[in-house]
């Protein structure tokens, strides 16, 4: 029998991030899997897949086997994890071990994804599988106390889901969990251009645009970005220029759910707790802290401190793997 060793593993929409004890985020890879769909053989993953989306012969496709926070393709899922906790294990030098794995889930999964999160993990080598609501873990590796009889209040704004959660004694008070977050905003902006000015552009365009010119509602100086595209008329590559503030519009609408979201778990909040969110605030963590000017438009709407937290897009692995200490306290809860 072989020894364990513990990884944690932020099982994203966007991308798996594994933590290990020792050595920290040791692997941050894109959620993505290439396949041949002749020999349903798998011929890429993580970073080479994603390499491939968009540019791939007609029988190789680019999937994410992963949406909105929970799984959609059980087999490529499987695949995926097995081929990260190998690149892990070499990284590690624990190539004959099985590992632990503490997996992180969305607060609004049911039962059902909850043990097809746990059944692929297994099928993919692990010897034992843990889990603990992203919410909780995004607080742990924002350095908040969650198991303190005070508010902790998370906004964690992934790939496929933005979860919004009040965290006291170690658990979940009270939570929202919507289907917006990175992925909706590129949607948004490649609907957007497509629109406006009748050029398709793909997918990771679109998460360039946003990271370079995308901003939440606030006041700020006129910036530009030249991108390029197939015209859908002439059907030839077209360049066009961009603003900052056709993009800041772009984005309203799935910002106003995020922002809706957040009212709404704090409406629920026991009055006990609330004095504790006004002193203390909301943390955001998540790819979409990273927003431009997101943190002075959340509170500005909601009239509470937001900080952002030290490492938005790590914050869910490193919590992840943190709770292996406390895992079992964190379950019994």
């Amino acid at each position: 029998m072989f020894s364990t060793f513990e990884l944690g593993i932020d099982l994203g929409t966007a991308n798996i991030l594994v933590y290990s004890k020792n050595k920290g985020i040791i692997l941050n890879e894109p959620s993505v899997v290439a396949v041949d769909t002749v020999t349903n053989k798998v011929i890429a993953v993580g970073i080479e897949a994603k390499e491939m989306i968009g540019k791939t012969p007609g029988r190789i496709t680019a999937v994410r086997p992963l949406k909105k926070g929970v799984i959609a393709d059980y087999n490529m899922t499987s695949e995926l994890l097995r081929h990260i906790m190998l690149k892990a294990s070499k990284k590690l030098g624990y190539t004959l071990r099985k590992p632990s794995l503490v997996v992180c889930t969305p607060s609004g999964a049911t039962s059902v994804e909850r043990r097809a999160i746990q059944d692929a993990a297994r099928n993919s080598g692990a010897k034992q599988v843990y889990l603990i609501e992203e919410p909780v873990a995004a607080a742990i590796g924002a350095d908040l106390p969650v198991d303190e009889p005070t508010a902790n209040v998370v906004v964690d704004i992934g790939g496929g889901t933005t979860e919004v959660a009040i965290i006291s004694y170690g658990g979940v008070v009270t939570y929202q969990s919507i289907s917006v977050g990175g992925d909706q905003f590129d949607e948004d902006i490649i609907q957007y251009v497509r629109k406006k000015y009748n050029v398709l552009i793909g997918e990771r365009t679109a998460e360039k645009i946003k990271i370079d010119i995308g901003y939440a509602p606030i006041d700020h100086p006129k910036e530009t970005l030249d991108i390029r595209g197939r015209d859908l008329v002439f059907g030839l590559p077209k360049t066009v220029t961009l603003s900052s503030f056709e993009i800041q519009k772009t984005l309203q609408d799935s910002l106003a759910h995020i922002l809706e979201s957040v009212r709404a778990t704090l409406e629920e909040c026991p009055p006990e707790l609330s004095g504790d969110i006004v002193d203390r605030g909301v943390v955001l963590t998540g790819g979409g802290a990273l927003l431009k000017g997101i943190q002075e438009w959340l509170s500005a709407e909601i009239h509470v401190p937001v900080h952002i937290a030290p490492n938005p897009l790590e914050a869910v692995a490193i919590g992840t793997g943190r709770s292996l200490s406390m895992i079992k306290r964190l379950q019994a809860i």
